[in-house]
């Protein structure tokens, strides 16, 4: 049987595994995050806008860093993860900060009963999550089931167009429209690429920015904005510049491309 068959045992022995990397590393800095830092971009905060006194629920939710942010805004926050160390340093992150939160152990799929059916008024889902899934319509159906009515749901995602292009001169080297599996078998991780690692295969899929709004839009939700950002969270090519915020740019004299998106949608 090809490993991509098992795509969900395979993507969670990686996670599983790269907790504690993430744990202790910079990239996160979880004592920055416990002395008060915030993990979520200005350009977040802005757009889902204010959670004060909302009930919020953060699907692949990893190490509820994030989840626990939007609690400091004063939202009553659920993260569901699919890796038991990673809720298991959620919980001790949210007691030694003093947070109350709920964090529960299960795949996103199965999230709607995880949370025994509750609704919530925002949804919430962060950078570099849905790759990690192959059926982005049945994803988006759980979403929606998610939301309270009139809810508000926020996806921050890396922009898919910028798997086409390869190498220093980005040439066009993939087709827009693959899908996927996309198989990966590398050591280390993108909070630290020299780590040792053992469990190194990942299975990812592909979603066209036009993919995911139609799902959503098909599963209930009625779409207020899509936003697209000439900026990244990292190195993704090595001539990105970085900014004093901690975000990469093409640099001047270089065409610029999109490099993440960013949409809110209502439960109709």
């Amino acid at each position: 049987m090809n490993w991509a068959d098992q795509w969900r045992e395979v993507n969670r022995e990686h996670w599983d595994e790269r907790v504690p990397i993430h744990a202790e590393g910079e990239f996160y800095d979880l004592e920055g995050f416990v002395a008060g830092k915030s993990s979520l971009r200005p350009f977040e905060l802005a757009e889902v806008g204010s959670v004060a006194g909302l009930t919020l629920i953060h699907p692949q939710c990893h190490m509820g860093i994030d989840t626990l942010s939007w609690a400091r805004e004063g939202a009553r926050v659920t993260g569901v993860d699919f890796s038991e160390p990673a809720i298991a340093m959620a919980r001790g992150l949210a007691a030694r900060i003093g947070v109350h939160a709920d964090f529960i152990l299960s795949d996103v799929y199965d999230s709607v009963a995880a949370v025994a059916g509750r609704q919530f008024d925002v949804v919430y889902t962060g950078l570099g999550a849905i790759n990690w899934l192959p059926d982005i319509e049945r994803w988006a159906g759980v979403m929606t089931d998610l939301l309270a009515p009139g809810g508000r749901f926020y996806l921050a995602e890396f922009h898919p167009i910028t798997e086409v292009f390869g190498g220093e001169e980005l040439t066009a080297e993939g087709s827009y429209f693959e899908r996927g599996p996309v198989l990966y078998d590398e050591p280390g991780t993108y909070a630290d690429l020299t780590a040792a690692t053992t469990h190194n295969r990942t299975v990812d899929w592909i979603h066209g920015v036009g993919d995911v709004v139609s799902a959503l839009s098909d599963a209930g939700l009625s779409v207020e904005f899509l936003h697209e950002h000439d900026y990244t969270l990292f190195p993704r090519w090595p001539f990105l510049e970085r900014s004093e915020n901690g975000i990469y740019r093409m640099p001047p004299g270089r065409a610029k491309l999109p490099l993440m998106y960013s949409l809110r949608a209502r439960r109709r």
